[in-house]
């Protein structure tokens, strides 16, 4: 009788163990908004630390590093969604190189107190061009 037993407990441990299958990013409608005059290219595992004129955050769903006025790095979190990920909180980097990459941590803070609040799983960096004004390819740095 307990081979029966566990061979079902089994067979759910092998289940819960084996990994899942990415899901699609939730689609959000403030990042379509951001990115309707830009052009996605090919992803890349790491970006530059420097230079970066800012960040701005898209709540849950993704950080954009811009490079430029014409070039962001759109960078997903690896799980799809990142709960902590906040556009009221700070987002605070501690790099080991002068690349920020995917896997790399980010953790979240309260602006009052600098409380942590979380971290995010970095995903990869999807570079986003500026359309020129008469729809033309997208502009080169």
């Amino acid at each position: 009788m307990r081979r029966l037993l566990l061979f079902p407990a089994l067979l759910l441990i092998a289940a819960g163990a084996a990994p899942a299958a990415k899901k699609a990013p939730p689609p959000s409608p403030e990042l379509d908004e951001a990115l309707k005059d830009r052009v996605a290219e090919k992803p890349q595992s790491c970006i530059s630390m420097n230079p970066q004129t800012g960040t701005r955050i898209i709540d849950g769903t993704a950080i954009i590093y811009q490079e430029s006025s014409r070039l962001w790095y759109v960078n997903r979190p690896s799980e799809g969604r990142c709960p902590s990920l906040r556009h009221y909180r700070i987002l605070v980097t501690r790099a080991f190189s002068s690349q920020l990459c995917r896997g790399d941590l980010v953790e979240m803070v309260e602006p009052s107190g600098s409380i942590p609040f979380g971290y995010c799983i970095l995903g990869d960096f999807t570079p986003y061009r500026k359309v020129k004004p008469d729809g033309g390819q997208a502009e080169k740095q």
